[in-house]
């Protein structure tokens, strides 16, 4: 299978890079013009991600400081890899991409599709003072092949390194007198308790309870609750071998995790349509905001997310002012910790393609991208109208509507060198941070925020080059590991075990298997045993 589908991606771009090379060929401009990629999350009330205020704002800044004409190019954050493969392989990709799949660019970058940044890099470093000052060495080499030395792509900042909370009704909490679950028993007391007081809790919308909510993405979803059963003691060498599906699906444990939310669907405790909404619907963040979800698994801020549009906005609106989803820490592992894998300070990957023809005029995008000042207006924007000045210096956000709205905090699609609030100081960061949600207590951020820290476990980047197995792998183990987990996890308590091992071995056998046997090879070769 990977041999058909490497040859396939092969012919298909080879026939797109000719075809691009005959279009530059034919329509030359004669000026310096480039295409950067923007994330397009359709959010309800947006504005078009690829020609809005924030776009004006920096096609005019590219005009006035490199007179270069930048255009942005959309592309769905839900389904960024697969629509991204597809412009690679026709020939049609921005001359600036980004993406978080490694594999996507390792695929091209075999096949001569993405240009090795290294040289221009070296070449052209006193004219980028500002992108050498944001990254550093650190994640501007981070991917640095050991062997070749070649550049595929640079890594932009994870600022604040985040993953999923728990949330669960703080009022339905006080209003049934129960105090915050500290553990997996306590925690399924709880939603047993919403469902059996549905009435008390949504009185005339009793039939609507959901006590739990999960969507398609269970892997992400249930990150807090799956990685809880993998046992402490497990190694940083076990971690990143099995750690290519940034899922965690074949860290050992998690099945167990997975074993729990079948139980509770069974039950009649989770969301029983989950499965008919794909990535990126809207459904499930209505419902939260109708008021009819107790609990969910999700990005540490993601209910407090999107001002008067957001969930935490909408709940107090139509449940009542009391309303308010809280962070909770109750998956205690083996060792009683409250453990967190979080990532290294890395996030999304930026790369050129072969088919940029001006990667000169691509890394002053960068550069103008990482100078303090056109970032720093891009997260926070105007005075009076994107936020308030604390007397602190604490910069507090305001919900905006119309043309100046932000489509993704902080503007994180545009400031595609970071992510997370950064404005140039630590201490301002943090007394800004939980001023960065429009109408939310502060106390809700600095509840997550804490949560997320504490118990945390990073694991050392290892740098292997490029890993041969993976390349043109990740959409097709993606798709399988979603379908097989939601099979599983609606399945008969009864049929769980079947149907879970069988997807796995499927999975594995269709080349996570291949994966994990090259990592622990080269592993072996760069670090020994």
């Amino acid at each position: 299978m990977k041999k058909i589908l490497a040859t396939f991606l092969c012919l298909t771009f080879l026939a797109g890079m000719l075809f691009a090379g005959e279009q530059a060929a034919n329509n030359p401009t004669g000026k310096k013009s480039i295409t950067v990629e923007i994330y397009d999350r359709g959010n309800p009330g947006g504005s078009k991600p690829e020609a809005n205020y924030w776009t004006d704002f920096i096609k005019k800044g590219m005009m006035d400081t490199y007179g270069i004409e930048v255009t942005f190019k959309p592309v769905p954050r839900w389904t960024e890899v697969e629509v991204l493969n597809n412009l690679l392989a026709a020939g049609e990709a921005p001359d600036i991409c980004v993406t978080y799949s490694k594999p996507t660019i390792d695929t091209y970058a075999q096949m001569g599709g993405v240009l090795d940044m290294a040289p221009l890099l070296k070449e052209h470093k006193a004219e980028l003072p500002n992108l050498w000052k944001l990254l550093g060495d650190q994640n501007i080499y981070w991917d640095k092949d050991p062997k070749t030395g070649k550049v595929y792509n640079i890594e932009a900042i994870l600022v604040n390194n985040m993953r999923n909370s728990v949330f669960v009704r703080e009022d339905w909490l006080k209003k049934l007198n129960i105090k915050e679950p500290k553990n997996l028993k306590e925690f399924e007391a709880m939603l047993v308790a919403f469902k059996n007081n549905a009435s008390t809790l949504l009185g005339k919308d009793a039939d609507k309870m959901i006590p739990f909510s999960v969507g398609v993405d269970l892997g992400w979803r249930a990150d807090p609750l799956h990685t809880s059963f993998v046992t402490d003691s497990i190694s940083d060498k076990e971690l990143w071998i099995r750690g290519f599906d940034d899922r965690r699906l074949t860290w050992p444990g998690v099945k167990e995790g997975y074993r729990v939310i079948n139980k509770w669907y069974n039950d009649g405790l989770i969301w029983k349509d989950f499965p008919l909404y794909p990535f990126g619907d809207k459904t499930e963040d209505n419902l939260m905001k109708a008021g009819y979800v107790g609990a969910f698994l999700g990005n540490w801020d993601y209910p407090y997310r999107d001002g008067d549009n957001g969930i935490h906005a909408n709940l107090k609106k139509m449940s009542s002012p009391d309303a308010a989803y809280i962070a909770v820490e109750c998956f205690p592992n083996n060792a009683g910790k409250y453990r967190k894998y979080l990532s290294p300070p890395v996030d999304r990957k930026v790369f050129f393609p072969a088919t940029n023809k001006d990667p000169l005029s691509s890394l002053y995008y960068l550069e103008w991208m990482a100078t303090l000042e056109n970032r720093r207006y891009l997260q926070i924007g105007d005075q009076g109208v994107h936020h308030e000045v604390m007397a602190d210096g604490a910069i507090k956000a305001k919900t905006v509507t119309g043309e100046k709205i932000m489509n993704s905090p902080s503007n994180i699609d545009y400031t595609i060198l970071l992510n997370g609030l950064d404005l140039g100081d630590q201490d301002l960061n943090i007394k800004s941070l939980a001023l960065a949600f429009s109408g939310v207590e502060k106390r809700y951020l600095e509840q997550s925020y804490k949560i997320m820290k504490h118990d945390a476990r990073i694991s050392p980047n290892y740098n292997v080059g490029i890993i041969k197995a993976e390349e043109g792998m990740e959409a097709a183990l993606k798709e399988k590991r979603n379908t097989f987990l939601v099979q599983a996890v609606v399945a008969p308590v009864a049929d769980f075990d079947k149907i879970y091992d069988s997807g796995m071995a499927d999975y594995l056998q269709s080349g996570g298997q291949a994966i994990i046997d090259e990592r622990t090879n080269l592993y072996k070769e760069f670090f020994g045993n």
